[in-house]
């Protein structure tokens, strides 16, 4: 707008910030907490942190717990239960592990289906028959243990399903 406009005709637009109205002349006790926090605990403990990371050297982050693979219940010598509970713990460790590949392949199915709609039969072949396949696999393992099944339900469970196969033949 120039400088010599008629500002009953032409008026100013009212700012979007208002100005800020300061009641007193106190500090605010809230930033004040803030900034003693920072600098009696923040930084110590910052600064604590990063002397100890620098003595420990540049170790790789990992933000899941690796484990070792522990020998199945078939390789546990008789009567030795900390191999037994190691055995559970891997196959529970497992369990999940395969729960989770059977989601991420349904995501994809999904994901597949809801992006190519109606004609996802064609389109989405190689993710239908990866899931068949995934699918199958968790059903053959997993299927009719019951809400407390454990490596050794599954292990019971595999050799009847091969007695089973040998009987046929």
């Amino acid at each position: 707008m120039p400088e010599d406009h008629d500002k009953d005709v032409y008026p100013v637009p009212p700012r979007q910030t208002p100005a800020v109205d300061k009641q007193t002349t106190l500090p605010n006790p809230a930033l004040i907490l803030s900034k003693l926090f920072y600098y009696s605990v923040d930084v110590p403990v910052s600064t604590f942190r990063g002397i100890i990371e620098g003595i420990q050297g540049d170790k790789s982050k990992y933000y899941h717990q690796k484990f070792r693979r522990v020998p199945e219940l078939t390789e546990c010598r008789e009567g030795d239960y900390l191999c037994y509970y190691e055995a559970e713990m891997q196959w529970r460790r497992d369990f999940k592990v395969d729960q989770e590949i059977v989601k991420v392949i349904k995501d994809r199915l999904r994901a597949c289906q809801q992006r190519e709609g109606h004609s996802y039969m064609q389109n989405c072949n190689t993710e239908l028959k990866q899931f068949d396949q995934v699918t199958k696999a968790f059903q053959s393992r997993y299927a009719d243990l019951g809400a407390y099944g454990s490596g050794r339900k599954c292990l019971m469970k595999q050799k009847e399903r091969m007695m089973a196969e040998t009987q046929k033949a």
